[in-house]
C-alpha cells in the first residue's frame, strides 16, 4: 500500500461546493481506499491505496464526488514522499518558509512557460517555481497578495492548489 495525500480545490469555501468530511471519508472508503483521514474542512485527505497511478486515483475520486455530491472539483493526488520532497525543497529561509504557501501543480510546467510566468513581479511578493511547486511568500499575507493561484494556472497551463506551511506540516505528520 502506498500513502497518498489528496488535495481537493475549492470545496467548502463561502458556502459553495459543500462536502462534509465524514461523508467524504465514507465515500472514499467505498471506493476501496484504506486508512482514510481528513484534515480540516478545506479538502485535505490522506489515503492508502494499492493503485500506483495517481492520475487514476484522481479520476476515481472526481467521479465519486460528482456522483455523490453533484458537482465537479479539481483533485490533486501526490504520494506522501513527493509532498515531503516539495516541503523540504522550499528555497526560502526558515522564517519565510513558515509564512509561505506551497502552490502544488498538477503537472511540472514547460520551462518556457515558467520563464514567461516568472517575468511578473510585485513588491513584497516572492515566488520560485521549482518542478511541480510554486513556493510563494508575501509580506502582507496570501489574502492580500496581488498574485493568485489563477494567475499561475493560466500562465503555466496546469491546475494548482495552495496549502500553507501549517497544513503541510500537519498532512506530513498525519500521513507518517
Amino acid at each position: 500500500m502506498t500513502t497518498y495525500i489528496v488535495l481537493l480545490k475549492g470545496i467548502n469555501v463561502g458556502g459553495y461546493k459543500k462536502v462534509p468530511m465524514a461523508d467524504l471519508r465514507d465515500l472514499l472508503k467505498t471506493c476501496g481506499f484504506k486508512n482514510v483521514q481528513t484534515y480540516i474542512q478545506s479538502g485535505n485527505v490522506i489515503i492508502e491505496s494499492s493503485e500506483e497511478n495517481s492520475h487514476k486515483i484522481e479520476s476515481i475520486i472526481k467521479d465519486a464526488i460528482v456522483k455523490q455530491f453533484g458537482f465537479e472539483v479539481s483533485v490533486l493526488v501526490k504520494k506522501r514522499k513527493d509532498v515531503g520532497r516539495i516541503f523540504n525543497d522550499c528555497p526560502f529561509s526558515e522564517d519565510k518558509k513558515k509564512t509561505s504557501y506551497f502552490v502544488m501543480l498538477h503537472e511540472t510546467p514547460d520551462a518556457q512557460l515558467v520563464n514567461v510566468a516568472s517575468e511578473k513581479i510585485y513588491k513584497g511578493e516572492e515566488y520560485q517555481i521549482i518542478n511541480d511547486c510554486i513556493y510563494f511568500y508575501c509580506e502582507t499575507g496570501f489574502g492580500q497578495a496581488k498574485f493568485n493561484v489563477n494567475f499561475f494556472e493560466r500562465k503555466l497551463k496546469t491546475f494548482a492548489t495552495a496549502r500553507n506551511y501549517n497544513t503541510m506540516v500537519k498532512l506530513l505528520s498525519l500521513s507518517a
